[in-house]
Protein backbone atom coordinates (compact mmCIF):
# COMPACT_ATOMS: atom_id res chain seq x y z
CA UNK A 1 0.00 0.00 0.00
CA UNK A 2 1.46 3.42 -1.02
CA UNK A 3 1.24 6.15 1.67
CA UNK A 4 -1.08 8.77 0.55
CA UNK A 5 1.76 11.38 0.07
CA UNK A 6 3.07 8.91 -2.78
CA UNK A 7 -0.71 8.44 -4.59
CA UNK A 8 -2.02 9.43 -7.64
CA UNK A 9 -5.53 9.68 -9.15
CA UNK A 10 -5.03 6.39 -10.45
CA UNK A 11 -3.62 4.66 -7.15
CA UNK A 12 -7.15 6.34 -6.11
CA UNK A 13 -9.07 4.82 -7.98
CA UNK A 14 -8.38 1.77 -6.86
CA UNK A 15 -8.48 2.04 -3.27
CA UNK A 16 -11.43 0.57 -1.16
CA UNK A 17 -12.29 2.72 2.61
CA UNK A 18 -9.61 0.62 4.12
CA UNK A 19 -7.12 1.06 1.71
CA UNK A 20 -7.32 4.77 1.80
CA UNK A 21 -7.11 4.40 5.41
CA UNK A 22 -4.50 3.08 5.64
CA UNK A 23 -2.72 4.86 3.34
CA UNK A 24 -3.31 7.98 4.80
CA UNK A 25 -2.05 6.52 8.20
CA UNK A 26 1.49 5.70 6.27
CA UNK A 27 1.67 9.35 5.83
CA UNK A 28 2.45 9.77 9.37
CA UNK A 29 -0.07 13.15 9.68
CA UNK A 30 0.75 14.96 6.16
CA UNK A 31 -3.03 14.51 4.94
CA UNK A 32 -4.57 17.85 3.91
CA UNK A 33 -9.07 17.33 3.85
CA UNK A 34 -10.55 20.56 2.36
CA UNK A 35 -14.39 20.93 2.57
CA UNK A 36 -16.58 22.36 0.08
CA UNK A 37 -20.12 23.43 -0.01
CA UNK A 38 -21.77 21.84 -3.34
CA UNK A 39 -24.66 24.09 -3.33
CA UNK A 40 -22.61 27.01 -3.62
CA UNK A 41 -21.79 29.06 -7.12
CA UNK A 42 -18.31 28.81 -7.58
CA UNK A 43 -15.27 31.33 -6.43
CA UNK A 44 -14.56 31.97 -10.09
CA UNK A 45 -17.12 30.65 -12.83
CA UNK A 46 -14.90 28.85 -14.82
CA UNK A 47 -13.67 25.79 -12.23
CA UNK A 48 -15.42 23.94 -9.15
CA UNK A 49 -14.62 24.91 -5.89
CA UNK A 50 -13.41 21.92 -5.69
CA UNK A 51 -10.79 21.57 -8.27
CA UNK A 52 -9.61 24.99 -6.69
CA UNK A 53 -9.53 23.58 -3.62
CA UNK A 54 -7.46 20.18 -4.81
CA UNK A 55 -4.84 23.05 -6.59
CA UNK A 56 -4.09 24.52 -3.50
CA UNK A 57 -2.89 21.07 -2.06
CA UNK A 58 -6.21 19.15 -1.00
CA UNK A 59 -5.46 15.44 -0.99
CA UNK A 60 -9.10 14.95 -0.17
CA UNK A 61 -11.93 16.64 -0.30
CA UNK A 62 -15.52 16.79 1.36
CA UNK A 63 -18.75 18.41 -0.09
CA UNK A 64 -21.07 19.93 2.27
CA UNK A 65 -24.69 21.20 1.80
CA UNK A 66 -25.01 18.01 -0.26
CA UNK A 67 -28.48 16.44 -1.56
CA UNK A 68 -28.23 12.68 -1.60
CA UNK A 69 -31.57 12.33 -3.35
CA UNK A 70 -31.36 15.40 -5.96
CA UNK A 71 -27.26 15.45 -6.59
CA UNK A 72 -25.61 18.38 -7.65
CA UNK A 73 -22.41 20.42 -7.27
CA UNK A 74 -22.90 24.44 -8.81
CA UNK A 75 -20.01 24.37 -11.74
CA UNK A 76 -20.50 20.34 -12.71
CA UNK A 77 -22.54 20.04 -15.82
CA UNK A 78 -23.57 16.92 -15.85
CA UNK A 79 -26.58 14.77 -18.35
CA UNK A 80 -26.93 11.92 -15.66
CA UNK A 81 -26.86 13.88 -12.01
CA UNK A 82 -26.59 10.37 -10.92
CA UNK A 83 -22.79 10.55 -12.23
CA UNK A 84 -22.09 14.13 -10.22
CA UNK A 85 -19.85 12.51 -7.60
CA UNK A 86 -18.09 10.48 -10.43
CA UNK A 87 -17.76 13.64 -12.45
CA UNK A 88 -15.96 15.96 -9.65
CA UNK A 89 -13.71 12.93 -9.09
CA UNK A 90 -12.87 12.65 -12.70
CA UNK A 91 -12.19 16.38 -13.19
CA UNK A 92 -9.89 16.86 -9.86
CA UNK A 93 -8.48 13.05 -9.48
CA UNK A 94 -9.07 13.24 -5.59
CA UNK A 95 -11.31 11.14 -2.88
CA UNK A 96 -14.42 13.26 -2.70
CA UNK A 97 -16.72 12.06 0.79
CA UNK A 98 -19.94 13.82 1.69
CA UNK A 99 -21.12 15.68 5.17
CA UNK A 100 -24.43 13.36 6.31
CA UNK A 101 -26.10 14.82 9.75
CA UNK A 102 -27.23 12.84 13.02
CA UNK A 103 -29.91 14.79 13.82
CA UNK A 104 -31.51 14.81 16.90
CA UNK A 105 -34.84 15.93 17.24
CA UNK A 106 -34.53 15.82 21.25
CA UNK A 107 -31.65 17.70 21.41
CA UNK A 108 -31.33 20.31 23.93
CA UNK A 109 -31.28 23.45 21.87
CA UNK A 110 -28.57 25.98 23.16
CA UNK A 111 -30.11 28.44 19.81
CA UNK A 112 -32.46 28.26 17.13
CA UNK A 113 -31.98 25.23 15.17
CA UNK A 114 -32.26 24.84 11.31
CA UNK A 115 -34.84 22.30 9.71
CA UNK A 116 -32.60 20.21 8.09
CA UNK A 117 -33.63 18.33 4.89
CA UNK A 118 -34.19 14.57 5.05
CA UNK A 119 -31.54 14.28 1.63
CA UNK A 120 -28.72 15.56 3.99
CA UNK A 121 -29.53 13.51 7.65
CA UNK A 122 -27.83 10.59 8.47
CA UNK A 123 -30.60 7.98 7.39
CA UNK A 124 -30.25 4.35 6.20
CA UNK A 125 -31.60 5.44 3.16
CA UNK A 126 -29.28 8.73 2.36
CA UNK A 127 -26.45 6.74 3.54
CA UNK A 128 -27.42 3.84 0.78
CA UNK A 129 -28.03 6.56 -1.70
CA UNK A 130 -24.59 7.78 -0.97
CA UNK A 131 -23.07 4.72 -1.31
CA UNK A 132 -24.75 4.59 -4.89
CA UNK A 133 -23.54 7.69 -6.19
CA UNK A 134 -20.42 6.33 -5.40
CA UNK A 135 -18.72 8.47 -2.45
CA UNK A 136 -15.16 7.38 -1.42
CA UNK A 137 -16.19 8.06 2.35
CA UNK A 138 -18.90 9.11 4.68
CA UNK A 139 -18.54 12.06 6.78
CA UNK A 140 -21.19 11.83 10.38
CA UNK A 141 -21.00 15.15 12.05
CA UNK A 142 -23.41 18.76 12.04
CA UNK A 143 -23.21 21.77 10.30
CA UNK A 144 -23.92 25.07 13.02
CA UNK A 145 -27.62 24.73 14.35
CA UNK A 146 -28.62 21.61 13.15
CA UNK A 147 -29.21 19.63 16.64
CA UNK A 148 -26.73 17.06 15.93
CA UNK A 149 -25.95 14.99 19.29
CA UNK A 150 -23.18 12.74 19.66
CA UNK A 151 -25.51 9.97 20.83
CA UNK A 152 -26.97 10.13 17.24
CA UNK A 153 -23.82 10.32 15.78
CA UNK A 154 -23.24 6.40 17.61
CA UNK A 155 -26.47 5.17 16.28
CA UNK A 156 -25.59 7.08 12.58
CA UNK A 157 -22.00 5.20 12.82
CA UNK A 158 -23.55 1.57 13.27
CA UNK A 159 -26.08 2.81 10.20
CA UNK A 160 -23.04 3.80 7.93
CA UNK A 161 -21.44 0.55 8.70
CA UNK A 162 -24.05 -2.07 8.15
CA UNK A 163 -24.52 0.22 4.79
CA UNK A 164 -20.35 0.42 3.75
CA UNK A 165 -19.71 -2.94 4.81
CA UNK A 166 -16.30 -3.69 6.39
CA UNK A 167 -14.35 -2.30 3.37
CA UNK A 168 -16.41 1.77 3.88
CA UNK A 169 -14.22 4.10 5.62
CA UNK A 170 -16.42 6.13 8.23
CA UNK A 171 -15.39 9.59 9.30
CA UNK A 172 -17.62 10.61 13.05
CA UNK A 173 -17.82 13.56 15.52
CA UNK A 174 -18.18 17.01 15.81
CA UNK A 175 -16.17 20.36 14.76
CA UNK A 176 -18.58 22.49 16.85
CA UNK A 177 -21.84 22.62 18.99
CA UNK A 178 -24.04 22.13 16.23
CA UNK A 179 -26.85 24.40 18.83
CA UNK A 180 -26.65 21.44 21.16
CA UNK A 181 -26.93 22.88 24.77
CA UNK A 182 -24.49 20.32 27.07
CA UNK A 183 -21.98 19.39 23.91
CA UNK A 184 -20.15 22.85 23.57
CA UNK A 185 -16.89 24.56 24.41
CA UNK A 186 -14.62 21.72 26.28
CA UNK A 187 -17.46 19.41 26.67
CA UNK A 188 -17.96 19.40 22.96
CA UNK A 189 -16.58 15.54 23.34
CA UNK A 190 -15.83 13.25 26.35
CA UNK A 191 -13.58 10.02 26.38
CA UNK A 192 -16.80 8.20 26.48
CA UNK A 193 -18.17 9.43 23.17
CA UNK A 194 -14.75 8.75 21.52
CA UNK A 195 -15.17 4.98 22.80
CA UNK A 196 -18.66 5.08 21.68
CA UNK A 197 -17.63 5.98 17.69
CA UNK A 198 -15.40 3.70 17.60
CA UNK A 199 -17.27 0.68 19.22
CA UNK A 200 -20.00 1.65 16.65
CA UNK A 201 -17.11 1.10 13.70
CA UNK A 202 -15.85 4.72 12.85
CA UNK A 203 -12.21 4.35 11.44
CA UNK A 204 -11.42 8.20 11.86
CA UNK A 205 -12.79 10.19 14.94
CA UNK A 206 -13.26 14.00 14.15
CA UNK A 207 -12.50 16.65 16.86
CA UNK A 208 -12.01 20.46 16.81
CA UNK A 209 -8.15 21.58 16.21
CA UNK A 210 -6.48 23.03 19.14
CA UNK A 211 -7.68 26.79 18.89
CA UNK A 212 -10.86 26.32 17.16
CA UNK A 213 -13.54 25.84 20.04
CA UNK A 214 -13.20 27.52 23.31
CA UNK A 215 -11.97 24.82 25.81
CA UNK A 216 -9.87 22.91 23.24
CA UNK A 217 -6.47 23.02 24.81
CA UNK A 218 -3.73 21.35 22.76
CA UNK A 219 -3.22 19.15 26.03
CA UNK A 220 -6.71 18.09 25.77
CA UNK A 221 -6.73 16.76 22.12
CA UNK A 222 -3.46 15.67 22.42
CA UNK A 223 -4.64 13.28 25.47
CA UNK A 224 -7.87 12.17 23.13
CA UNK A 225 -5.71 11.32 19.72
CA UNK A 226 -3.46 9.30 21.80
CA UNK A 227 -6.66 7.67 23.25
CA UNK A 228 -7.98 7.07 19.42
CA UNK A 229 -5.12 6.04 18.17
CA UNK A 230 -4.85 3.34 21.47
CA UNK A 231 -8.39 1.82 20.20
CA UNK A 232 -6.89 1.27 16.52
CA UNK A 233 -9.04 4.51 14.73
CA UNK A 234 -7.28 7.79 13.27
CA UNK A 235 -8.25 11.69 13.83
CA UNK A 236 -9.48 14.13 11.34
CA UNK A 237 -8.65 17.83 13.60
CA UNK A 238 -10.79 20.41 11.93
CA UNK A 239 -11.23 24.00 11.49
CA UNK A 240 -14.87 24.34 11.33
CA UNK A 241 -15.17 27.73 13.07
CA UNK A 242 -14.69 30.20 10.27
CA UNK A 243 -11.59 30.53 10.64
CA UNK A 244 -10.51 28.89 7.57
CA UNK A 245 -10.78 32.54 6.81
CA UNK A 246 -8.16 33.87 9.28
CA UNK A 247 -4.83 35.33 8.69
CA UNK A 248 -2.26 32.54 7.48
CA UNK A 249 -0.33 33.14 10.52
CA UNK A 250 -3.49 31.58 12.61
CA UNK A 251 -3.42 29.11 10.32
CA UNK A 252 -0.06 27.97 10.39
CA UNK A 253 -0.62 28.23 14.34
CA UNK A 254 -3.23 25.83 14.11
CA UNK A 255 -1.28 23.64 11.61
CA UNK A 256 1.11 22.97 13.90
CA UNK A 257 -1.07 22.42 17.19
CA UNK A 258 -3.03 19.85 15.62
CA UNK A 259 0.33 18.23 14.26
CA UNK A 260 1.84 18.62 17.34
CA UNK A 261 -1.58 16.78 18.75
CA UNK A 262 -1.48 13.88 16.45
CA UNK A 263 -3.73 14.55 13.45
CA UNK A 264 -3.81 11.86 10.94
CA UNK A 265 -6.39 14.17 9.01
CA UNK A 266 -6.27 17.77 8.45
CA UNK A 267 -9.79 19.35 7.89
CA UNK A 268 -10.27 23.34 6.72
CA UNK A 269 -13.18 24.24 6.70
CA UNK A 270 -15.59 25.92 3.81
CA UNK A 271 -16.80 29.24 5.29
CA UNK A 272 -13.24 31.40 4.34
CA UNK A 273 -14.97 32.67 1.26
CA UNK A 274 -18.71 31.34 1.44
CA UNK A 275 -18.57 27.61 0.14
CA UNK A 276 -14.85 27.16 0.62
CA UNK A 277 -11.94 28.61 2.73
CA UNK A 278 -9.21 30.83 1.47
CA UNK A 279 -7.64 29.06 -1.13
CA UNK A 280 -4.57 30.55 0.02
CA UNK A 281 -5.15 29.02 3.37
CA UNK A 282 -5.40 25.76 2.55
CA UNK A 283 -1.54 26.10 0.52
CA UNK A 284 -0.25 27.31 3.57
CA UNK A 285 -1.83 25.04 5.94
CA UNK A 286 -0.22 22.33 3.84
CA UNK A 287 3.28 23.82 3.88
CA UNK A 288 3.01 23.88 7.65
CA UNK A 289 2.13 20.38 8.20
CA UNK A 290 4.49 18.80 5.38
CA UNK A 291 6.54 21.81 3.40
CA UNK A 292 7.17 22.68 -0.65
CA UNK A 293 7.88 19.09 -1.49
CA UNK A 294 4.69 17.18 -1.25
CA UNK A 295 2.59 20.00 -1.26
CA UNK A 296 3.93 21.60 -4.58
CA UNK A 297 4.05 17.63 -5.79
CA UNK A 298 0.03 17.40 -4.95
CA UNK A 299 -0.49 20.89 -6.36
CA UNK A 300 1.49 19.66 -9.80
CA UNK A 301 0.21 16.30 -10.10
CA UNK A 302 -1.66 15.15 -13.24
CA UNK A 303 -4.61 14.01 -13.09
CA UNK A 304 -4.22 11.68 -15.57
CA UNK A 305 -1.17 9.55 -14.10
Amino acid sequence: MKRLLDCTASDFKRMNGQELKQSIKASEGRTMLSENMATVPPLYPNVTNSELAASFGADLLLLNIFDVFNPGIKGVEAEDSGKVVEEIKHLTGRPVGVNLEPVDLNAERLEELDILETARQATEASLKEAKTLGFDFVCLTGNPKTGVTNTEIVEAVKKAREVFGDEGLIIAGKMHGAGVTNETGGSIITEDDLSNFIEAGADVILMPAPGTVPGITLEKTEKYVRYVHSKGALVMLTIGTSQEGADEQTIMQIALNAKMAGADIHHIGDAGFYGIAVPENIFVYSIAIRGRRHTFSRMAVSINR
